[in-house]
């Protein structure tokens, strides 16, 4: 990472962003702005934003025009996703943010040290590029993706990893759900310290 591109994270390389309902997760259903920041190195194979992954194919954008747009949207929080948002200093995003009253959110894969003040953390550990362990301690929400059986262990590993504060969510690989959902359900059922998670926004068609 390269902080003098960004201007101490002044800028940024956005991808998109918009108004909409929270479709995963703790905050399902809730409207927040989402702002997508592209650039990502861990290479899900089921990732459904594989446009996000390439660096430099994205405008460096001011960040202070991002937040004066998100703050003309009455849901007043602001979900930072990717890419993997954590390669870029986000100090200064969150500090803007929040000079407006605008609650911060963040997804991601908890990979990189995380910088900014963040209301709330979604980790979504991928097993190819493990968290560090600082981000597991300060994480709101584990979300684990279930691609298949074996997903399941990489979850309790995971969990076992996180403070008490810490909530849990399975959520099933939307390509895979048909085969994954009902074994999801048992497992949870089975141990109900986890809840599951849908993709709501694309079940309505929403972004």
């Amino acid at each position: 990472m390269i902080t003098d591109i960004y201007n101490k994270g002044q800028l940024l390389p956005v991808m998109e962003e918009f108004y909409t309902l929270q479709g995963e997760g703790y905050h399902t259903g809730t409207a927040a702005y989402f702002l997508r920041i592209g650039g990502c190195d861990i290479g899900c194979n089921w990732c459904d934003s594989k446009a996000s992954w390439s660096f430099g194919a994205h405008p460096l954008i001011q960040v202070d025009e991002v937040v004066e747009r998100a703050a003309k949207f009455p849901g007043m929080a602001v979900v930072v996703t990717g890419g993997e948002p954590t390669l870029y200093p986000l100090e200064y995003l969150c500090d803007r943010l929040h000079n407006y009253g605008i609650r911060t959110f963040i997804e991601t894969s908890g990979a990189y040290v995380m910088t900014g003040k963040w209301d709330w953390i979604c980790l979504s550990p991928k097993i190819q590029s493990p968290p560090v362990n600082d981000n597991y301690l300060i994480a709101n929400e584990l979300k684990v993706i279930v691609e298949k059986t074996a997903d399941f262990l990489w979850a309790e590993e995971n969990a076992g990893y996180v403070g008490k504060q810490c909530h849990l969510f399975l959520q099933p690989e939307w390509s895979r759900k048909g085969e994954m959902l009902e074994e999801i359900i048992s497992y949870i059922e089975a141990n109900p310290k986890w809840r599951l998670s849908l993709q709501a926004h694309k079940y309505i068609g929403i972004p």
